[in-house]
């Protein structure tokens, strides 16, 4: 149910004009933090880690971007009258990847080397959405929402003081290298 009414929310936000929202939600931008990819990676990613395996957490993450994108348009056809076919089939195999993905992620607050590189990843890809690391173009935020769910996965992937300072070490390290091989688009 929270993944179908998300959608909604995130189709209404999208086709409400930005100067109709309360101006708290304009200065935010929660309009484009919607449709960036580090909301949808954490709330996956809180969906992982908290279900009871991996297949659990495989078929849960799943069912929740499905019925996302279900909500998201239905809005589209019935209230807004188009539905843009090319582009919710594209979000329809994202959904399907996030099947595996997740399988992976549940691992991520287990024990050891492998669960550390998951978290590492995971906290990686939502720094590299939240800073621009890159040196020669100076270090700013890019969007200061993704700062907050930044710190949300980092807080959720805590682990024991040692492995936390090597699971931090590496995010940065993998977001360096995530931020050369995609370069940041918003």
């Amino acid at each position: 149910m929270l993944g179908f009414l998300l959608g909604i929310l995130q189709k209404w936000i999208d086709g409400t004009g930005g100067n109709n929202l309360p101006l708290i939600l304009q200065q935010l931008d929660i309009g484009n933090y919607f449709g960036r990819l580090a909301i949808w990676i954490l709330l996956g990613t809180i969906i992982s880690v908290y279900s009871e395996s991996p297949l659990r957490a495989a078929i849960n993450t799943f069912f929740f971007f499905l019925s996302m994108l279900a909500g998201y348009y239905l809005y589209c056809n019935y209230i807004l009258g188009f539905l843009p076919r090319a582009y919710m089939m594209m979000w329809i195999v994202i959904a399907l990847a996030s099947f595996f993905v997740a399988y992976i992620c549940w691992y991520a607050k287990g024990k050891g080397i492998i669960a550390i590189t998951i978290s590492s990843m995971i906290i990686g890809v939502l720094l590299a959405q939240a800073f621009n690391l890159n040196i020669t173009q100076g270090f700013y935020v890019y969007h200061s929402l993704e700062v907050f769910t930044w710190l949300a996965g980092v807080v959720l992937l805590r682990r024991k003081p040692k492995e936390y300072a090597i699971e931090i070490g590496l995010s940065v390290v993998i977001a360096y290298i995530y931020q050369l091989v995609m370069p940041h688009w918003g």
